[in-house]
């Protein structure tokens, strides 16, 4: 016994003796590490090695490793993660355009997963998933725990399969629990419609390796359906959490950057004494001034942010609806052995005018929140009048010259006819049909481009 009791100890001294020399030799290999950071390397170390041969169950050794990684990244911000290789190719895939899953983009929140916003056209967003959900189970399993890599990892799958997500929504007590089927997410970011003779509209969803050039294209095609020209534009950029920062870039520079002194874009301040680095548009030909309105809401991030602050601090758009998230930092994406990936926040960016969105968002220049429209439509026939009245006095009577009143009345009748032939056509396919946020933007825009017209002719 006496033995068997001394060769633990000494196997214990062996391999934290490897371990030492293998922190040892990475310490030579990296000079710039302070004392303070050897400290700790050792201790690591030698963590691993007590816990390896003395906790009570057999331990893997990748998965711990992996963990103290993952718990490491967890402790500097919501969006640094460490992916293995499954999910690190899983986001590439997820930027190209086309995966497998639920559409639906998550954070942490307070220690809790949280939707920042669903996919449009995909199974969570079709299912009703919402903006600040948060998640409280996936299939039996609960999130608190779970990193956002993981959640992603149990919501991925192929096309067909079924999962359950368990739901708690604006702090109600009784959960919602939405059972969806997974789909081939093929997510086109950009769409786009005529609203009304000479006006547009443009929905961003997310920005994905093509977005830049086809929201180039549809402007194209929307200046083609109005004769050449376009008296206004929506873009709408509401529930987009954000993507690849230099397609937003590409966005905002279509109205930006028409001289050398005033084509900045977005900034980025990584940890001093780097310096800022400018990201500045390209100098060129632009879409005309005509006016402009974009819309957000809390599910706006990121680089959605980017472009709706750059078009902001130009004076080149109106920006209307409701606070934007505030994801004001940057990711950078390294490669790792063995396929992994480190995504790792490296910056915090500001709108050219020195904003920080950072944990504060872009604040409309008009507050407009959504609301029901049928409920807007009930208080306007609420309204009464001078007609409503009881004993009103009856209009006065107007003498018409012969033939003028049916003359009037057919004038009349044409003028009605051509109001319907333009008045907004809202696709139920891609925005809800009671959209009481881009009503607004609708008519902002056309009083906007009324005074544009007025002005011009002093």
């Amino acid at each position: 016994m006496k033995n068997k009791m001394l060769k633990i100890p000494l196997f214990i001294i062996a391999f934290a003796l490897v371990a030492g020399g293998i922190a040892i030799g990475y310490m030579r290999m990296h000079p710039h590490l302070t004392k303070s950071d050897q400290d700790y390397l050792l201790l690591f170390k030698e963590v691993i090695t007590l816990v390896k041969q003395n906790y009570v169950e057999e331990v893997d050794g990748k998965k711990l490793m992996q963990s103290a990684v993952n718990g490491m990244l967890a402790s500097l911000d919501p969006h640094s993660v460490y992916l293995p290789p499954e999910p690190f190719t899983e986001m590439k895939v997820s930027i190209s355009g086309s995966f497998g899953g639920l559409g639906i983009e998550i954070t942490m929140k307070d220690g809790k997963l949280t939707v920042v916003a669903p996919i449009e056209d995909t199974p969570a967003f079709r299912a009703g998933i919402k903006s600040n959900d948060y998640i409280a189970k996936i299939d039996d399993t609960l999130t608190r725990g779970l990193n956002v890599t993981e959640a992603v990892k149990r919501m991925r799958g192929p096309k067909g399969t079924k999962v359950s997500l368990t739901i708690f929504r604006n702090g109600d007590a009784k959960p919602l629990v939405f059972p969806l089927v997974r789909d081939i997410i093929q997510t086109k970011s950009v769409k786009f419609r005529a609203l009304e003779k000479g006006f547009g509209y443009v929905r961003i969803s997310h920005f994905q390796e093509k977005t830049g050039d086809d929201f180039s294209q549809a402007l194209q095609s929307l200046r083609e359906q109005n004769g050449g020209a376009l008296q206004g534009l929506i873009l709408d950029l509401r529930n987009n959490p954000g993507g690849l920062v230099d397609q937003a870039v590409k966005v905002a520079d279509r109205f930006i950057g028409e001289n050398l002194h005033d084509g900045l874009i977005v900034y980025t301040q990584g940890r001093p004494p780097l310096p800022k680095q400018d990201i500045n548009a390209n100098i060129g030909d632009k879409e005309p001034h005509y006016p402009m309105v974009v819309l957000i809401n809390g599910g706006s991030a990121s680089a959605s942010e980017i472009v709706a602050g750059a078009l902001q601090d130009h004076g080149r758009a109106v920006i209307m609806g409701t606070q934007s998230f505030g994801k004001g930092s940057i990711q950078s994406i390294m490669p790792l052995p063995d396929g992994a990936g480190l995504k790792l926040t490296t910056a915090r960016y500001f709108t050219p005018r020195g904003r920080s969105i950072q944990a504060k968002g872009i604040t409309p220049d008009i507050q407009v929140a959504q609301m029901d429209m049928s409920k807007a439509a009930k208080e306007k026939d609420a309204e009464f009048h001078e007609k409503d009245l009881e004993n009103h006095i009856s209009p006065a009577a107007v003498s018409e010259p012969k033939g003028k009143g049916k003359e009037k009345e057919t004038e009349k009748g044409k003028e009605k006819g051509k109001e319907k032939e333009v008045a907004p056509s809202l696709n139920p396919e891609a925005e809800p049909a009671r959209d009481y946020q881009l009503t607004r933007a609708l008519e902002l825009v056309r009083g906007l481009s009324l005074m544009q017209k007025i002005s011009m002719k002093k």
